[in-house]
């Protein structure tokens, strides 16, 4: 461990202040430090350096992630967001991941139900107002969800998105004042099913079907073989992103 990483683990409590403060110098030497390193060790890295002040993100897609944590530190949360709309074949490998893995799983919902938000805004916020749609029922509740920890991860890849080519192994988000880590930001979708095979990991089955990548299911359609994997998302408008990766 870092003196800077160190320094973090010994004021996480009694000067959070100062923790802050370190907070983007540890983030920027952590990923030149780690940017050719196993996905364990950068995981690894994290729940040494932050402890209960660390989550896993998952959208249930498949469950690399978790498989890894349950092996290193079995009490690292993972945190789902059920944004109301999903598909029933999401719904169910979350419930799958929670019987299978030694993780407390915390399922965070948005504020308003999808009955109430349409009182309040109308049927179909979705096709009418898609950013509106994501920050009530995604950024919103993930950054509630964060606001206990200092540090979290997430599944995404520098092969996913134009958008993600250069995403370092460990970031700072100066937006939400916390340490961002992507431990898989260098595999390719080959060693993702690898690591799927070797380890048996849950896999929503959508994955099979057509849904290379997979959100709500009114925003997300199935991919032609050979397609952008993220073309099924908010397909026919100007949209690739949520808003949680920002």
């Amino acid at each position: 461990m870092s003196a800077c990483s160190a320094a973090v683990r010994r004021g996480l409590d009694p000067e959070p202040g100062v923790v802050l403060d370190l907070l983007p110098t540890l983030a920027r030497r952590a990923a030149a430090d780690l940017e050719h390193a196993p996905a364990e060790d950068i995981l690894g890295w994290a729940i040494d350096t932050f402890g209960d002040r660390f989550a896993v993100a998952s959208s249930m897609a498949e469950a690399v992630l978790v498989d890894m944590v349950s092996r290193l530190h079995p009490g690292v949360p993972v945190l789902f967001l059920d944004t109301g709309y999903h598909f029933a074949e999401t719904i169910g490998t979350r419930d799958t991941v929670a019987a299978r893995y030694d993780v407390p799983l915390l399922t965070i919902t948005p504020r308003q139900s999808v009955a109430e938000q349409e009182q309040s805004y109308g049927p179909r916020l979705y096709e009418r107002d898609p950013d509106r749609c994501c920050a009530l029922r995604k950024v919103e509740p993930l950054e509630r969800a964060l606001s206990p920890y200092l540090s979290w991860a997430t599944g995404i890849r520098r092969d996913e998105t134009d958008d993600r080519r250069e995403v370092p192994v460990v970031s700072w988000d100066p937006d939400r004042g916390k340490v961002k880590v992507h431990p898989l930001a260098t595999w390719t979708q080959s060693q993702v099913d690898d690591y799927v095979r070797e380890h048996d990991v849950v896999v929503n089955p959508l994955l099979a079907d057509g849904y290379p990548s997979i959100g709500c299911a009114p925003c997300t359609r199935r991919v032609a073989g050979g397609a952008d994997p993220r073309s099924g998302r908010w397909a026919g408008l100007a949209k690739s992103e949520c808003g949680l990766h920002r």
